[in-house]
């Protein structure tokens, strides 16, 4: 009897201390928040002329070149990644530099693979700034591509109705006004 009973103790010890890590491994809301900005700008680059945008956009946002941003998406990262790591790398001393960017890299890809917040947290820095410019860059391609959309739509609608565009109204010979 005393033996089943410590057997179940010791059972239900280890179920606690396996359960431990996942509850200690929680994401906190400024993290939910960076992450669903980032998985916008993904959404957003779903296609080829939104990943120019999207590409646009983080270059002219954190002044890096075409190079840098390919080199990141050779890593396997998504724009939004992408954004995250150099918005941390930007809030570093020095600014977005290659020893930088490669000290958030080698933080994000582990060991230990840390998440946004540990990183920010291991780094000194805090999330709220850089969950603010994916936010910010995520409504600015957001909106870009409803402009050209409803830009399109006119195009369309114009080339559709069959009318031709309105004619300059041709003036009377006669009836100048200078007499």
């Amino acid at each position: 009897m005393k033996t089943n009973k410590l057997q179940l103790m010791l059972a239900g010890l280890f179920l606690c201390a396996a359960a431990m890590p996942a509850f200690a491994q929680e994401k906190t809301r400024e993290e939910k928040k960076l992450e669903s900005g980032a998985a916008e700008l993904d959404k957003n680059a779903a296609k080829p002329e939104g990943a120019q945008r999207v590409n646009d956009r983080i270059k002219a946002e954190f002044a890096v070149d075409n190079a840098r941003v390919q080199s990141l998406r050779d890593q396997k990262m998504g724009y939004g990644e992408i954004s995250i790591a150099l918005g941390l790398a930007q809030g570093l001393p020095g600014g977005i530099t290659d020893a930088n960017v490669a000290k958030v890299m080698a933080l994000r890809q582990g060991p230990p693979v840390m998440g946004w917040g540990r990183m920010a947290k291991e780094l000194g820095l805090k999330l709220g700034p850089v969950q603010s410019k994916v936010h910010k860059m995520s409504a600015e391609v957001k909106k870009a591509k409803k402009a050209k959309g409803e830009k399109d739509m006119k195009e369309m609608k114009r080339e559709k109705s069959g009318k031709p565009e309105k004619m300059d109204r041709p003036g009377n010979p006669g009836k100048s006004g200078t007499n």
